[in-house]
């Protein structure tokens, strides 16, 4: 890379990122090109030199925030989990403001905004990540859990915004575990998560308790 295009990647990096802290803890509508502009540091005419409009910045903004964790070699449950883990440690932070693709479509309210398709792409990725991983735990509708575990993941972003608590993600991860264990997945401490309990627990017949334990000991 020359020079000079390194020089432009650093310029534009310094915009998106006076642009995140600016958009994700004020508000895109509140935030004007010209402020912007004022905190990098740079005149109006050269932010708009990198993005000729703030459309065209609200959609940098969020593609840049357009991250999700990488599949790992991790046992899947543990990843998925993991998950809600992630998030606990995003609410304790002190600089959480909710989901910033939801915060954008919420704040815009126009359909047909680019915002909206990002944000719709970024949904769809988390839920196909999830899915990925109960395809590797081989649970009968991975499809329908893992819009479950999405949903879980909305719900605390939303309760954590609501309350400012933070545990509300352990509530969220105890509630995964719990679906995980219903398709079938065992999550137990120290062993690797599968799907086979519930495949190994159809058709076999409760065992029947003695009452030899309860009888007392014998003189």
């Amino acid at each position: 890379m020359t020079e000079r295009a390194n020089l432009k990647a650093e310029m534009q990096e310094r915009i998106l990122a006076t642009t995140d802290r600016l958009f994700y803890e004020q508000g895109i509508r509140a935030v004007g090109v010209d402020t912007v502009a004022a905190e990098a540091g740079i005149s109006k005419r050269t932010l708009y030199n990198y993005f000729p409009s703030k459309d065209e910045l609200i959609t940098a903004y969020l593609s840049r925030r357009f991250k999700l964790a990488p599949l790992t070699d991790a046992p899947p449950a543990q990843q998925i989990l993991g998950n809600f883990d992630r998030l606990e440690r995003s609410f304790s932070s002190g600089r959480f403001r909710g989901c910033p693709f939801v915060n954008a479509v919420a704040e815009l309210k126009e359909p047909g905004h680019a915002a909206n398709k990002i944000a719709i792409a970024f949904k769809d990725e988390r839920r196909a990540w999830f899915r990925a991983l109960l395809l590797r735990l081989g649970v009968a509708d991975p499809d329908s859990l893992a819009m479950q575990l999405m949903l879980l993941v909305d719900g605390a972003i939303a309760a954590a915004v609501v309350r400012g608590d933070p545990k509300v993600a352990h509530a969220a991860r105890k509630a995964a575990a719990t679906l995980l264990y219903a398709a079938g997945v065992d999550i137990a401490p120290g062993r690797p998560a599968t799907a086979g309990r519930a495949a190994r627990d159809v058709g076999r017949k409760p065992r029947r308790k003695s009452n030899q334990a309860r009888l007392p000991p014998r003189p």
